[in-house]
């Protein structure tokens, strides 16, 4: 579906009068950027003038002031343009009060109590599925053993996956030769994407399947190519493989649909796995009422940043649905590693068919780069959100006037 992207984002600094920057972005794929600039720029008028100090003691009544706004919220409501720049704005946020606690942001919410995590969701429209009292007794449980499965995570680190071995326009030998090198430093699971043609795909994953063996994880990715019976038939010619889910068969917005997809696969052992383009929390409880997914995939620059990922990580482990995050992106990686550990120490307290996504590439212009050993997402250690992009690389890919950029005009 996205053939041609120009992996891009909208980078957000908020700057403060002691020196202190927060830093954030939301992911974008090139043309139109430039729109979810100026929405961040129409939104900068609800945070330039406060305080920190003030924003995070009612970190609820400030994500409702930037998604509620009287006028801007007809631009949405949490959903869309605005929804993209709102996420942007409040991943700085989070960045600079990380930093201003001198923490890494995992670590800033896992050593937050249930009560204060709790008072930075918005529950509006989700207290039929989940309520904040519901809410709060998850956390409360999942205090017990929090520090042993903190230890357990700055020692051996959250499991990935990879999905750097298998796009679709990868040649077989390309192929083989990173499914060998992944093999080789201990990757076990792995995303093949599928969906343009079904005997190339049969092919393919038959030459995966071969190459990773019966004992490891191989998942497949449609990214919303087909229709509803289409989708079921095709991944049906697929079973065969023994896929563990099938990512985002059909339009990210067809709640039934994934309902009716999740029905039909249920018998062949086939998961479904959506939520990288969900638009907010209120699609994701939609979603998880309806059966219509096996695996939450939250993304850090789709929903309103952190606040509304705690709403949807918490219904998911109601619904008791694994969570699996999309990091395939600018910063996603390095963004939603935090948001994962939280989750196992803070929440499920599981890695039961769990894992987070992981694509080896643009983590070189990042000032705290994720860090992977032996297929395992290592703690951040640096204060922050790690989404503070290099200078160089800041200044160099700029648009329009970044040396990247004025190089291609001049060709």
């Amino acid at each position: 579906m996205h053939t041609d992207p120009d992996y891009s984002a909208a980078y957000v600094v908020i700057d403060t009068d002691c020196g202190l920057k927060g830093f954030g972005l939301t992911f974008t794929l090139g043309k139109g950027t430039e729109i979810v600039v100026c929405a961040v720029e129409a939104l900068a008028g609800l945070v330039v003038g406060k305080s920190l100090q003030g924003i995070v003691s009612d970190f609820r009544g400030f994500y409702r002031l930037l998604t509620s706004d009287s006028q801007m919220r007809w631009l949405g409501p949490e959903k869309g343009v605005i929804h993209l720049a709102t996420a942007a704005v409040l991943n700085a946020v989070w960045d600079l009060w990380a930093r201003a606690e001198g923490k890494p942001l995992w670590k800033l919410l896992v050593d937050m109590n249930p009560k204060q995590v709790i008072s930075c969701i918005d529950f509006r429209y989700i207290t039929d599925a989940l309520t904040e009292e519901e809410a709060l007794d998850i956390l409360v449980k999942a205090q017990e053993d929090k520090q042993h499965r903190e230890e357990e995570m700055l020692k051996e680190g959250y499991p990935a996956y990879t999905t750097s071995c298998a796009w679709l326009n990868y040649p077989d030998q390309q192929l083989q030769q990173l499914c060998t090198d992944a093999l080789k430093s201990g990757w076990t699971k792995f995303k093949v994407k599928v969906g343009a043609d079904l005997q190339d795909d049969i092919r393919r994953c038959r030459l995966i399947r071969k190459m990773i063996g019966p004992e490891n994880t191989l998942m497949i990715d449609a990214n919303q190519r087909w229709d509803v019976a289409e989708a079921i038939s095709w991944v049906s010619s697929l079973a065969e493989f023994k896929p563990l889910w099938i990512e985002e068969p059909t339009s990210p917005d067809d709640i039934l649909g994934h309902a009716a997809i999740s029905k039909a696969l249920a018998p062949l052992g086939i998961g479904v796995a959506t939520g990288e383009q969900c638009h907010n929390r209120v699609m994701f409880k939609q979603f998880l009422q309806a059966s219509a997914l096996q695996f939450v995939q939250i993304d850090c620059c789709r929903l309103g940043s952190v606040n509304e990922n705690l709403a949807v990580l918490l219904m998911a482990h109601k619904f008791q649905v694994p969570v699996c995050p999309h990091a395939g992106g600018v910063g996603l990686c390095e963004l939603v590693q935090h948001l994962i550990l939280f989750d196992y120490i803070c929440v499920s307290a599981s890695l039961s068919n769990r894992m987070c996504e992981y694509v080896d590439h643009l983590h070189e212009h990042f000032t705290s780069p994720v860090v992977i050993h032996d297929a395992r997402y290592m703690p951040p250690k640096d204060a922050g959100y790690s989404c503070e992009m290099l200078e160089s690389s800041v200044q160099r890919h700029h648009y329009p006037e970044g040396d990247v950029w004025k190089q291609l005009k001049n060709k």
